[in-house]
């Protein structure tokens, strides 16, 4: 969810006075505080990435390890690699909890007193952040995670698993010369072919729709609050 307050068009006044040397040092400290923690949950974030691409890239060794073996570890990294994305999506929405209150502090009182408008109390990123800490809650929804996520790393992934698995079913163990030949490779057991590709194909492509519908609801958001002050 985002926390939004339109932003005041008019300068600060006198009786808007500046923040005082010890309130800038505090300031400080909570930065750093917060910067820490935003720190923290990246490296979680990493781990979830990695935990990832390593178990594709041994999917990846174990169908290409010789052209008899079979293609269903393609398959079946494909659905623990959703379980990594359900995960990061959980853990990014932690970190953007300290991501944008360290970035708010970086826009709206550091920026100005670097620029010389100077850091003054009473304005309303002070009470947007006050606000945020009073009643902490999450700056975005889980279906954004998982598309803000998706998109920047685990497309990628998506897509690298997709072109190793019909790259199996084309080259092994021999060329391909007919169509009929895709399906016998591609079944799984007394599933058939047909339909092992058809979940496939149904598989990325619904994942890449995902990533669109929700990349359209982040443009729609940012031009909602384009003259807002806003976490998330």
């Amino acid at each position: 969810m985002t926390l939004a307050e339109s932003r005041d068009p008019t300068p600060p006044t006198a009786g808007k006075p500046e923040f005082t040397a010890a309130e800038i040092g505090a300031l400080a400290h909570l930065y750093r505080g917060e910067v820490y923690r935003s720190t923290v949950w990246r490296t979680r974030l990493d781990s979830s990435t990695n935990w990832a691409v390593v178990t594709t890239g041994i999917a990846l060794s174990a169908t290409y390890s010789n052209a008899e073996a079979s293609p269903l570890p393609m398959v079946l990294v494909g659905l623990l690699v959703t379980v990594f994305l359900l995960f990061e999506a959980r853990r990014y929405r932690y970190f953007n909890v300290w991501r944008a209150r360290a970035r708010l502090l970086e826009t709206d009182f550091y920026a100005p007193m670097l620029s010389d408008e100077g850091a003054r109390r009473g304005l309303d990123w002070a009470a947007l952040l006050a606000k945020d800490y009073r009643n902490p809650r999450y700056h975005i929804t889980y279906a954004r995670a998982i598309g803000r996520r998706l998109r920047r790393t685990y497309g990628w992934i998506f897509a690298i698993q997709a072109i190793a698995y019909y790259g199996k079913l084309a080259i092994h163990p021999s060329p391909l010369i007919t169509l009929a030949q895709v399906w016998q490779r591609a079944a799984i057991g007394p599933i058939p072919g047909e339909l092992v590709v058809a979940a496939g194909v149904l598989f990325h492509s619904s994942w890449a729709v995902f990533a669109l519908v929700t990349y359209q609801i982040e443009a729609a958001a940012r031009r909602q609050r384009r003259s807002l002050i806003a976490m998330g």
